[in-house]
């Protein structure tokens, strides 16, 4: 059995360094290309060109009246009726107008619509209140967008109207970055699923679950390992067979002194640990570690090619309290899968906020409290989720930031401001006043 260690091996490094050391490994991944108007969320690989002028014609920008402005206010013999789609061989002559509806293209000779609500017209003719301008109410061609004009740029995020963008331009495939497979271990002989027997002290895993629900929130495909007792044989095997399949490991539990702590000397055994300590709270003992395609059994190469799976693996040994496990995901992983995703824009928004509570720092170590932000009287405020121990699943239940919290003695009172990272939808509070 392996003993009690007195003291880490692994230096405590700033949290900046960790962050750079992270995204020094995680460049993106190989392309693939899909149907563009089922990529909801997927992450474009190439800039997108329009390669027509939207509109392609002039087009009435509202119901009425396409004629010649220069007519002014004279009569108007009523030719035709234009719908949305109609391209009809008309041309229209001075004293001649036609009925057009919202999208239609504008005939010949004509220049100008007049909205149907300033004219009258009675056996087909037409009759103005006042003169419009040359132009008036018609869309111009590209006047949306023009030909060759650059839509979508490499690192967009597909979103709603990026795909409704992708469909106006006829773009019906297109090249994103491929997905990162995630595969989430859970390690420990006290825990079960959450629907077995349990004995006292025995623990429910919830790591692995809420895990699993991060890494689809940030846009890749997990699947669980499931629950490794204490035994290295059997962890070892546990990894190697999550790295044969996957680009990315999440190990929960395992990381910190105790003589049960198995993870980190199975990753410097199989590969690299670039840090095994951050200088944070919560999550210390949060590890990074890579491991080499070589390192892995042979008969399992044959997946990670056909699947272009990352080289090396990634590996993230996240603690086994809760609280812990969840905010260095957030921190530190959610980023990193970004990343591999080709996001331009991997980080959370850091916004400011004024607290509506006293906040406690930790002494040593900066720390990342659990706040819910709001929007009150033009300004972002935070309230504290309540007790912040890296057991109490609870601070997280409702929250939508974390609080950047510098270490040291001084109590932030209500009313100092503090950086946050926003991690949901911000609502509104009534106003106070």
């Amino acid at each position: 059995m392996k003993e009690f260690q007195r003291e880490s091996p692994y230096p405590m490094a700033p949290i900046e360094d960790a962050h750079r050391i992270i995204a020094a490994h995680s460049n993106p991944l190989a392309t693939e290309t899909v149907s563009s108007l089922t990529a909801y969320g997927r992450v474009l690989a190439e800039d997108v060109a329009a390669p027509e002028a939207i509109p392609d014609v002039p087009k009435a920008a509202m119901d009425g009246y396409a004629l010649r402005a220069a007519d002014g206010l004279a009569e108007r013999r009523v030719l035709a009726e234009l719908t949305a789609g109609m391209l009809e061989g008309l041309t229209i002559t001075p004293g001649a107008a036609v009925r057009i509806m919202t999208g239609a293209p504008i005939p010949r000779g004509a220049d100008a619509v007049i909205q149907v609500e300033l004219t009258e017209e009675h056996d087909n003719i037409l009759r103005i209140q006042s003169p419009v301008p040359v132009g008036n109410n018609i869309h111009t061609v590209g006047q949306d967008i023009a030909l060759g004009e650059k839509v979508l740029v490499r690192g967009a995020v597909l979103g709603s109207a990026e795909i409704g963008l992708l469909a106006t331009v006829g773009c019906t495939q297109v090249s994103v970055y491929r997905r990162p497979r995630v595969a989430v271990l859970a390690t420990g002989d006290e825990v079960v699923e959450p629907g077995a027997p349990r004995s006292p002290g025995s623990v429910r895993d919830s790591n692995r679950y809420a895990l699993l629900a991060a890494v689809h929130e940030a846009g890749c495909e997990g699947f669980s390992l499931g629950i490794v007792h204490d035994d290295p044989d059997a962890q070892r095997q546990a990894i190697l067979r999550g790295l044969a399949q996957a680009d990315v490991l999440l190990t929960s539990g395992g990381v910190s002194m105790g003589s049960r702590d198995l993870i980190k000397p199975l990753l410097a055994e199989l590969g690299i640990i670039h840090f095994g300590r951050i200088a944070f709270k919560p999550g210390k003992p949060t590890t990074f570690a890579t491991i080499a395609e070589d390192r892995l059994a042979h008969a399992d190469l044959a997946f990670a090619q056909e699947h272009a799976l990352t080289v090396p693996r990634l590996v993230f040994g996240l603690p086994g309290y809760p609280v812990s496990s969840l905010v260095s995901f957030e921190v530190f992983v959610r980023p990193a899968l970004r990343r591999l995703q080709g996001d331009a824009r991997p980080e959370r928004p850091c916004v400011r906020v004024a607290l509506l509570d006293a906040i406690h720092p930790a002494r040593d170590r900066p720390a990342y409290q659990r706040v819910i932000i709001s929007w009150r009287d033009g300004r972002l405020v935070a309230r504290s989720t309540g007790a912040q121990g890296s057991s109490r699943l609870l601070s997280l239940r409702g929250a939508n930031g974390l609080l950047l919290v510098p270490p040291g003695e001084q109590v932030y009172a209500a009313g100092a401001e503090l950086e946050a990272l926003a991690l949901g939808a911000i609502e509104v509070e009534a106003s106070s006043v």
